[in-house]
């Protein structure tokens, strides 16, 4: 991610606005027609505002414990009609709690809880991951 651990610091990373469009210029630059974005951690600082702006754009987001739920309001989140997975360990008992509770107000969300994982559920599971992902995915239209 830009900005963050070991990489450059990007100036057009500093606001939401500039992370939005930072993803929307990888995701043009990649081709990709209605994608269902992945979201884990603090990707959430770039999916999110992409969201929430051009959740239309997506065929499905798959938060998984992502950062920065809190910034926006229940009302901004009714709006989106994206279909999505919020998915996440149930040993994740810091960001993901947090997380459910603002995501859930998206009209269009289910939920899968992967039992025995923390927040890099991915990793510590996954087999249980890519079945809950690969199970939404068939399902989208």
């Amino acid at each position: 991610i830009p900005g963050y651990g070991d990489s450059p610091p990007v100036e057009m990373v500093v606001t939401a606005h500039g992370r939005r469009t930072f993803l929307d210029h990888v995701l043009q630059e990649l081709g990709m027609q209605r994608p269902v974005l992945v979201s884990p951690s603090m990707s959430g600082r770039f999916a999110l505002p992409f969201l929430l702006a051009h959740g239309d754009r997506l065929a499905g987001f798959v938060p998984i414990a992502p950062v920065g739920t809190k910034d926006y309001t229940a009302e901004q989140y009714q709006g989106v009609q994206t279909p999505t997975l919020i998915l996440y360990g149930d040993r994740d008992t810091r960001l993901a709690p947090q997380a459910l509770q603002n995501l859930q107000h998206l009209p269009e969300h289910r939920v899968a809880v992967l039992p025995g994982a923390g927040h890099a559920c991915y990793l510590d599971k996954p087999e249980d991951f890519h079945r809950a992902l690969l199970g939404f995915l068939h399902q989208l239209k």
